[in-house]
């Protein structure tokens, strides 16, 4: 089972920035990952953000695109939300998640198996 644990959350006002990590452990070194950061706001479901494959490319949401990127370092296991420009709108708990690939690994409708805890944004106007 992978372990994932987020950090970097905070509280800015609306402009600000963040940047989350992930740093995830436990993956079986025979076996590909898809990883990606969700976000859910109180009273919402649960939505994605951005994704990224084995070969780094990215797909991120209308809602963040051209103010969130997602990275990963291989090397460290650790994934990464830079987060610019933030709205209000973008306060909610951030989740780093990952599953063994199958399809297509910049698919938002694939289901995700291993969740970390999350960290809070709050963006404030």
């Amino acid at each position: 089972q992978v372990q994932l644990v987020e950090s970097g959350g905070g509280s800015v006002q609306t402009g600000g920035s963040l940047r989350l990590s992930c740093a995830a452990s436990g993956y079986n070194t025979d076996s590909t990952y898809c990883v990606g950061w969700f976000r859910q706001a109180p009273g919402r479901g649960r939505e994605g953000v951005a994704l990224i494959d084995n070969t780094g490319r990215t797909r991120t949401a209308e809602s963040v695109k051209g103010r969130f990127t997602i990275s990963q370092d291989n090397a460290k296991n650790t994934l990464y939300l830079q987060m610019n420009n933030l709205k209000p709108e973008d306060t909610a708990m951030y989740y780093c998640a990952a599953r063994r690939w199958v399809g297509s690994c910049l698919d938002f409708t694939q289901r995700y198996i291993d969740w970390g805890q999350g960290t809070q944004v709050t963006v404030s106007s």
